[in-house]
């Protein structure tokens, strides 16, 4: 893998993620959550930021990349990246690095303001770790889901889907009305409750238990398997395919 040629794509990555207004608009939401978590009193903030910076990590992550694969599927860009000396395993991963560096930035608007407006504690490393290792997984996942989609809508749909089916268990444990320790342990298969385990990891009150380590250790290992037994493998297959050839 050539670094130089990974800094490129990043680059570029990132310059698309601008064109497409993807950046526009995750700065936009970020500002939105900023202004409506002001009015929250300090006991719902303490709930409400993890669980906004966790919405932003998986689901909106899963959402962005899918756009831009859409948006590149519309424009051929993919066939015409076929052509250049970047290899697939250069291709895919600036696709991850530049959603994860994106997302991170749009993240970090929401933290740092609440850190100086509302005097939030949390742990720095431990929230960054978090967002990255959550952001990546799931723009992971979601390249591997973009692979199957026919259409714009179709992709809408399947991701209310994915929500409905991970994220409401995940609220109803954080809130407290699944309490049974059935839940407790069914959920560590949950991306989403992993994702709000590592996130909410950084912030003070939180109790580590193994929860958290094999939290973390499901996003950053299985992040890393998903890439190398699904997403790569297939992504020259999805690339010609768009191709037309």
């Amino acid at each position: 893998m050539n670094l130089n040629r990974l800094w490129v794509l990043v680059k570029g990555e990132l310059s698309r993620l601008n064109k497409y207004n993807v950046t526009s608009i995750s700065i936009l939401i970020a500002i939105m959550w900023s202004i409506i978590l002001f009015f929250v009193d300090e006991v719902a903030l303490a709930s409400l930021l993890p669980l906004i910076l966790m919405l932003d990590a998986t689901l909106m992550s899963v959402m962005y990349i899918g756009s831009v694969m859409f948006f590149e599927k519309s424009e051929s860009t993919i066939s015409t990246m076929l052509v250049t000396p970047s290899t697939s395993s250069e291709l895919v991963l600036s696709k991850v690095l530049a959603n994860t560096i994106h997302n991170i930035f749009s993240s970090a608007l929401i933290i740092i303001a609440f850190f100086f407006i509302k005097h939030v504690e949390f742990n720095w490393f431990l929230i960054f770790l978090g967002i990255f290792a959550a952001t990546a997984f799931h723009t992971i996942a979601g390249l591997y889901l973009a692979y199957f989609q026919k259409n714009f809508t179709g992709m809408l749909v399947n991701i209310m889907i994915l929500a409905f089916v991970l994220l409401i268990p995940t609220a109803l444990y954080e809130i407290g009305i699944l309490t049974a320790d059935f839940w407790k342990y069914l959920l560590l298969i949950n991306p989403i409750q992993a994702a709000a385990e590592v996130i909410g990891g950084a912030f003070t009150g939180y109790v580590f238990t193994y929860v958290y380590y094999i939290s973390l250790g499901y996003m950053i290992i299985g992040g890393l398997l998903v890439y190398r037994l699904l997403v790569l493998p297939k992504f020259h297959d999805y690339a010609i395919k768009q191709s037309g050839v």
